[in-house]
């Protein structure tokens, strides 16, 4: 049975765009991590610590990962903030290198509702890279959140603080911890290592019909990793009833990446690194 959240809990990610779960598959975690180096090392052997290392996407590359669309805590979270219809929007894997800067994932202006589930396969701190948050900065049309989005990149000139210093909440991690985030949510990491390791889970609202552009729009991005299906070919080949639900409407708005990705792949030696 899918785990349900609580009102509390629900309201507090409507409030303040995120939610920690301690634990949550800690019964798990050894074989996700046996899974991520697997899949992460032979993608990027070359890794040596001077830049990120991304690979998109990342859960459909195995058993292990993508049966967290499946798992009922992972299910159960979407389905409670997104409703039973979620789409699944991609995956990526990555080894992160020292910080990085205060960012949302999206701005989105529509109402649709967006959100990353993150791993992160280390113990991390604030001072180690452990992610840090503003509460509250998802909130499209709020005078708050719209003056971190103008001014958060400049915060040496605006406000007179280095980014490690701008106010926010880290959210301390062990792995088998879960994160769950808005994209518009305001979040950074400062002090990490070179060789950090998390992968997250993107993940929306469905959308409805007068906003498809704006689906295939977000699909399109895609491209800049050379993508030609918004989806891995075990993701689509494994995938039962339920999760045929959150694979339906992206796969269905998919038909335009493949021209997006060859005309990407001709101005470009190699895929972006997210």
């Amino acid at each position: 049975m899918d785990l349900t959240l609580t009102p509390a809990q629900i309201q507090f990610f409507d409030t303040f765009g995120f939610l920690s779960f301690p634990g949550l598959l800690a019964d798990r975690i050894a074989a996700i991590t046996a899974e991520f180096e697997t899949v992460l090392s032979n993608a990027h052997p070359e890794h040596n610590g001077t830049a990120r290392s991304c690979l998109v996407p990342f859960i459909d590359q195995s058993e292990q990962l993508y049966g967290l669309l499946d798992d009922p805590r992972i299910h159960g979270i979407a389905a409670s903030l997104l409703g039973k219809d979620f789409n699944y929007l991609g995956s990526d894997g990555n080894y992160y290198v020292g910080d990085t800067g205060w960012h949302s994932d999206g701005w989105n202006l529509i109402g649709i509702v967006h959100l990353k589930i993150a791993l992160y396969l280390d113990p991390l701190t604030g001072p180690t890279g452990a992610l840090r948050v503003i509460p509250g900065s998802h909130r499209v049309g709020d005078s708050f959140a719209q003056t971190l989005q103008t001014e958060i990149s400049t915060s040496p000139e605006k406000w007179g603080v280095a980014g490690n210093a701008v106010p926010a909440v880290a959210l301390d991690t062990q792995p088998g911890d879960i994160l769950v985030f808005n994209h518009n949510l305001k979040h950074a990491s400062f002090g990490g290592n070179k060789r950090r390791r998390m992968f997250t889970i993107n993940l929306s609202q469905r959308y409805p019909a007068e906003h498809l552009n704006a689906l295939r729009d977000y699909i399109g991005g895609h491209a800049q990793f050379w993508l030609d299906r918004v989806y891995g070919e075990k993701m689509v080949a494994t995938a039962g009833p339920q999760r045929r639900v959150h694979l339906e409407q992206p796969s269905a708005n998919d038909g335009h990446l493949a021209e997006l990705s060859r005309q990407a792949r001709a101005k470009t030696k190699e895929p972006s690194r997210g």
